[in-house]
């Protein structure tokens, strides 16, 4: 059975430039500048949830160039050992 650890805080809200904001107490889990989702239905707040952020993209065009004293191997210096094609499955005797 899962535990839900739950707890109540008290805050205010208040106005931020043009804006309304709470301040979030330090015992939640939640960090600076994480993006947040609130559920508001008919004018009430009802709660908050944090957005999940899309997984990042590598960009190699950002190093591509940056090794430039790299230099591809040559096909007589790749040296692979010569080794049995085993099926797929196949058990090995080990004895």
């Amino acid at each position: 059975m899962k535990v839900i650890d739950k707890q109540r805080h008290r805050t205010k809200v208040f106005k931020s430039g043009n804006s309304l904001a709470v301040r979030i107490p330090a015992g939640t889990k939640l960090a600076a500048g994480m993006e947040m989702e609130l559920l508001v239905e008919d004018g009430q707040f009802l709660s908050y949830e944090p957005v999940e952020q899309p997984k990042r993209m590598f960009n190699i065009a950002k190093v591509a160039g940056s090794a430039t004293s790299l230099k591809p191997i040559r096909r007589e210096d790749r040296v692979f050992e010569e080794r049995p094609l085993r099926s797929f499955g196949a058990s090995e005797d080990k004895g």
